[in-house]
């Protein structure tokens, strides 16, 4: 099944989409879009465009566990793309995923406006990359 990621930000929102295998993980987009109904309408429509079958959102929670404003928003725009989108939506801790994000554009040595154009959508591709495996993980503990 095809799974979307959402890195959910305040004026920039990055998406990742595995393919069918469930096996890569790759960036597709940042939306920059402060409105959150005009966000949510943009993540249904990209949900829908390619056809993914879950939607996995980041949720940040504090280093000591707390669930704090970020994640608040979080768990609301959950609910709402659930209702818009029609598929199923799964909060993934994301703690430490713009700081790998970072890291990972680091090493390719991209900076300036090209990093602050792709740091969201890389974000992204790291909460769905320890989801999937995650999943995949489960598989093997359940078989």
């Amino acid at each position: 099944m095809k799974i979307m990621a959402v890195d959910l930000g305040d004026a920039r929102t990055g998406l990742a989409l595995c393919d069918i295998t469930e096996t890569l993980a790759s960036p597709l987009c940042v939306i920059e879009e402060r409105g959150a109904e005009n966000l949510l309408r943009k993540v249904a429509a990209a949900v829908k465009e390619h056809a993914a079958g879950m939607v996995v959102v980041g949720y940040p929670r504090h280093m000591n566990g707390d669930a704090g404003i970020r994640a608040q928003k979080s768990e609301l725009f959950s609910k709402q793309l659930g209702k818009l989108a029609d598929v199923p939506i799964i909060l993934w801790d994301e703690r430490g995923t713009t700081v790998s994000a970072a890291r990972q554009l680091n090493e390719t040595n991209t900076r300036g406006q090209k990093r602050k154009q792709i740091i969201d959508a890389v974000a992204a591709v790291i909460i769905l990359e320890n989801y999937l495996m995650y999943r995949r993980n489960q598989l093997t503990i359940n078989n």
